[in-house]
């Protein structure tokens, strides 16, 4: 288990009733799993990870020499046993300054059925080959045909020496071995290690929530849960529960106050609200994948409750996907039933009139995944002296105290 704390804890207010996690995990199935890669630099690296350590699905990986803050989180969408078998899903794009491979045959085809990652924006090919090394290892079956991973990505090049190769295939390995369900670890942590949000120290954040189909009292429940990797915002921007805790902080903001990204050679300082976020939906109501892409579409409603506009600079994609339906939306090469008519497939799905409960449960836990990532998040150092400072607790307790 992780020990963090989260917003809740410091008295942050949230609409709607999270899972018992409060987490992606709460949906039945999915599984999370991260590799941490901190070295080099002031830092001792046991210290540094000691916290993700014991935490469910978390794992440390040895990185190239040099100064390494970055790392992989995996995700399964019907945990380890169900890779292979698709769900219906649907992306979306606020701002394409990013990557999410896989994103085009998931349009078409409106499945998904492997495994999802999120690394760090120069690791993408790495762990598109870890992915694809894994499968091999484990489900040759699936590997025989073509494999089309899933990968996102956000930039953690302040803190961490991106171009270093530190992430390498066998780090998406471990991240998928270590792939678990229950409380799952925050802050800095698997791909998040080495972002930064809303000019604080980032990185990955979760929230789910249960939603009731109808009023009565024995009306089925579903869940929508979220993972998201925060690495965006002006400071000034943020907003947690409506209140504007960025522009009155009192924690260092070298990241947009200082012209490091002059010195790298750039000829202007970075961009205020410059990188990315990458955001996992998940549910167990049952979607067509059209409803899916819906879901995937209001994740910025959540996000803008954080104070965002969505900066031209930052790449902001998105995914949801339904674990209900196994066995539907299959794609397999060739007939296996060359005789008489191919079999047809059905699905399940909510009608589109009784969809607005999951619209609001995904905003809410969107809104919620940011600030979790902002409060689990600690200091850190990295390269060149660089150095991201968290969200201050005592702040956050004061602006909700009373």
């Amino acid at each position: 288990m992780t020990d963090r704390l989260r917003a809740r804890d410091l008295g942050v207010p949230f609409d709607g009733t999270p899972g018992p996690h409060d987490a992606i995990t709460d949906v039945p199935g999915v599984e999370v799993g991260y590799v941490t890669l901190i070295s080099g630099g002031a830092s001792d690296a046991s210290d540094a990870a000691a916290g993700e350590a014991s935490a469910g699905g978390a794992a440390t990986g040895e990185a190239s020499a040099g100064v390494a803050r970055t790392g992989v989180t995996a995700i399964l969408p019907r945990g380890r046993a169900g890779v292979g078998v698709p769900c219906a899903a649907g992306t979306f794009s606020l701002n394409g300054n990013g990557e999410l491979t896989g994103r085009t045959w998931i349009d078409e085809s409106g499945a998904l059925a492997l495994p999802i990652t999120i690394t760090n924006s120069h690791a993408v090919g790495a762990v598109h080959q870890g992915v694809d090394e894994w499968l091999q290892r484990t489900r040759p079956d699936l590997a025989a045909q073509w494999l089309l991973p899933v990968v996102g990505e956000t930039w953690d090049g302040y803190l961490n020496e991106i171009n270093a190769g530190h992430v390498r295939p066998e780090h998406a390995g471990q991240a998928l071995d270590a792939a678990a369900g229950g409380p799952i670890a925050e802050g800095n942590v698997g791909g998040g290690t080495g972002m930064n949000c809303y000019g604080f120290k980032g990185g990955t954040g979760t929230a789910s929530r249960i939603v009731a189909d109808g009023a009565d009292p024995d009306a089925t429940r579903y869940t929508v849960g979220v993972l998201l990797q925060a690495n965006f915002g002006d400071r000034a921007e943020l907003r947690l529960a409506g209140r504007p805790l960025g522009r009155s902080s009192a924690a260092p903001n070298p990241i947009e106050d200082t012209d490091w990204f002059a010195r790298d050679g750039e000829r202007a300082r970075v961009a205020r609200g410059a990188g990315s976020v990458i955001v996992i939906v998940a549910t167990d109501a049952p979607l067509l994948p059209g409803q899916c892409e819906a879901l995937a579409r209001r994740v910025p409603l959540g996000l803008a409750r954080t104070g965002t506009a969505g900066s031209h600079f930052s790449g902001d994609i998105f995914l949801a996907f339904s674990t209900a339906n196994p066995g539907a939306l299959t794609s397999q090469l060739g007939r296996t039933d060359a005789a008489g008519p191919a079999p047809l497939e059905r699905l399940d799905f909510l009608p589109w009139g009784r969809i607005d409960p999951l619209y609001t449960a995904t905003v809410e836990a969107v809104e919620e995944a940011v600030a979790n990532a902002l409060v689990a998040a600690r200091d850190l150092d990295g390269r060149d002296g660089h150095a991201s400072f968290a969200l201050p607790h005592d702040e956050v307790r004061a602006a909700f105290a009373g």
